[in-house]
C-alpha cells in the first residue's frame, strides 16, 4: 500500500484580507498596515482585497462563505456587533459563521462641537443640550456609522433626543462642524486629534474609560458622570467557519507577530490607536468580546426604532 501523500503546510500561496470598505478608509489602513508583517511571518503574501458595499455585510458573506482553509480572512470594526440589529433580514451570523483569530486595534473617538459651541465644558454641554434639544443637531457619518452608534449612545444614557443629521461619511459631516452649520459631532481620533490641538474643534470627552497619551488634559465622558460610556471602533480578525485549529494558530502568531512589529506600534501610536491586551489576541477574546458587544448595542439600536435594510 503507498503512504499517504504528505499534507502541503500551510501556507502554500498568498492569503487574502478582505476588508469591508473602501480602500484608503481607516479599516483599510489597519489592513494594509499588518498585511506586510504577517506576510512576513506566515511565509507568503497577504494581499489586501476591498469588498464593499451595505455596510461591511457584503464582505461579512462572501468570508462566510468562502473555503475554510486559511486563504481567505476578514478583518472587520464594531459593525460585526451591531449588523444583527441594523439589519431586518442578515445572510450571516456572526456568532456561528466565523472562527475567531483575535482583536486587532481599538480606534478611540471624541465627543466633539463647532468651536463657538456655548458651552465651555461637558457639564454645561449636558445642561444645554436639555434646554436646548429642539435647536441642537448632532452630525453623523451615516445610518449605522460608529458616529452615529456614538451619538445614539450619547443621547440614550442623557436621556434626550437632539436632531440627528446622517452624512455620507465623516469627511462631510466634519467639514460641516468645522463650517458652524450642526453642532456636534462624534469622531475617531485618527480624524480628530489635530483638529482638537489646533482649536479647530471644541472637544467634551473622549470616549474611552481612561484618558488618552494624546489627549491628556482631556476628560473622559465616564469620569464627568457618563458611567461605563466608552465606544471604540475595534476590530478584530476572522476566518471561515471551520478553518482547521493549527491554521488558525499560524494565523494568530503572524497577528501577534505584525503587532508586536516596532513600525506598526509606532504608526498605531500616531493614529491614537490602541493594541488590545494580549488576552483581547486570541480567539476567545474576540468572541468573548464581540457577544458582549453585541449584547451593548442591540438594545440601543432597536430602542432607535432604526434599520439599515
Amino acid at each position: 500500500m503507498a503512504p499517504a501523500a504528505a499534507q502541503t503546510p500551510y501556507p502554500d500561496k498568498p492569503v487574502t484580507l478582505v476588508v469591508p470598505f473602501a480602500a484608503g478608509g481607516p479599516t483599510d489602513v489597519v489592513a494594509r498596515m499588518l498585511a506586510i508583517p504577517m506576510g512576513k511571518s506566515l511565509g507568503q503574501s497577504v494581499l489586501v482585497e476591498n469588498t464593499v458595499g451595505a455596510g461591511g455585510t457584503i464582505a461579512a458573506t462572501k468570508v462566510a462563505r468562502a473555503a475554510p482553509n486559511g486563504y481567505t480572512l476578514f478583518i472587520h470594526h464594531m459593525g460585526m456587533s451591531t449588523a444583527p440589529a441594523l439589519y431586518k433580514k442578515l445572510s450571516f451570523d456572526p456568532m456561528k459563521d466565523y472562527e475567531y483569530i483575535g482583536q486587532v486595534v481599538d480606534v478611540p473617538m471624541t465627543l466633539l462641537a463647532r468651536k463657538d459651541f456655548p458651552p465651555a465644558n461637558y457639564k454645561e454641554l449636558e445642561a444645554y443640550v436639555r434646554a436646548n434639544k429642539d435647536k441642537v443637531s448632532l452630525a453623523n457619518a451615516g445610518l449605522g456609522a460608529v458616529s452615529h452608534l456614538c451619538g445614539l449612545l450619547f443621547m440614550s444614557q442623557i436621556g434626550v433626543e437632539l436632531n440627528t443629521i446622517p452624512y455620507k461619511g465623516t469627511g462631510p459631516a466634519m467639514n460641516d462642524l468645522l463650517g458652524g452649520q450642526v453642532d456636534l459631532l462624534c469622531d475617531q481620533t485618527t480624524q480628530t486629534v489635530p483638529m482638537i490641538k489646533d482649536g479647530r474643534v471644541k472637544v467634551y470627552g473622549v470616549t474611552t474609560l481612561k484618558r488618552l497619551d494624546a489627549l491628556p488634559n482631556v476628560p473622559t465622558l465616564d469620569e464627568q458622570g457618563l458611567k461605563g460610556f466608552e465606544v471604540k471602533v475595534w476590530h478584530g480578525l476572522y476566518a471561515p467557519k471551520g478553518t482547521p485549529a493549527p491554521v488558525l494558530e499560524k494565523i494568530n502568531v503572524a497577528l501577534r507577530a505584525a503587532l508586536a512589529d516596532p513600525m506598526v506600534k509606532t504608526r498605531l501610536a500616531e493614529l491614537s490607536s490602541d493594541i488590545p491586551p494580549s488576552d483581547k489576541l486570541t480567539p476567545a477574546g474576540l468572541k468573548n468580546h464581540l457577544e458582549a458587544e453585541i449584547a451593548k448595542w442591540g438594545p440601543v439600536i432597536k430602542k432607535a426604532g432604526i434599520y439599515a435594510d
